[in-house]
């Protein structure tokens, strides 16, 4: 029995057999996820030669310490930006032994939503070493704190699976 629906499980599954097939390795920066991407990759048989680290960066104070992210683009452009989710991917990769990592930062909810940034606001980038990045704002709207969480390790991993087959 997995810890997660069958849908990511066999994405998190894909993208271990394919990383491990090919010699990469993933690094994790979560936010508003807590580690669930890590933990849905770790689900799977085998993730110890693909999983390198994962940082659950919850505080704007752990964004700094552990990724680097610029205590000025969090007083610019707060903690759930593109800005801040690309520093944040950037200092997975480049903390890492990893050739390709993920980072997202949202407002899964209930509650810490604005009208700016609503609950449901995700902004997730994923970076290889090779220099291929890609970012995505996701508004998966007010469905539930879990839904939002999981929707985002769909995209996340969606994601990764897209910048390592073009790295």
């Amino acid at each position: 029995m997995s810890l997660f629906p069958a849908d990511i499980e066999d994405q998190a599954r894909r993208i271990i057999m394919d990383f491990s097939a090919r010699g990469k390795m993933v690094a994790t920066a979560e936010s508003c996820t807590g580690g669930l991407i890590a933990g849905a990759l770790t689900e799977i048989s085998g993730s110890s030669a693909v999983v390198d680290r994962g940082f659950v960066t919850y505080t704007n104070q752990a964004k700094m310490d552990m990724l680097g992210v610029a205590d000025a683009t969090l007083a610019t452009y707060g903690a759930v930006s593109e800005e801040t989710a690309l520093q944040m991917v950037h200092g997975a990769l480049y903390r890492s032994q990893a050739s390709v990592a993920v980072a997202v930062t949202g407002i899964a909810g209930p509650g810490g939503g604005s009208a700016e940034k609503p609950v449901g606001l995700v902004h997730l980038a994923a970076k290889s070493r090779s220099g291929k990045i890609l970012h995505r704002e996701m508004h998966y709207g007010d469905i539930g704190r879990t839904e939002v969480r999981l929707a985002t390790v769909r995209t996340a991993l969606e994601m990764l699976a897209e910048v390592a087959a073009q790295a």
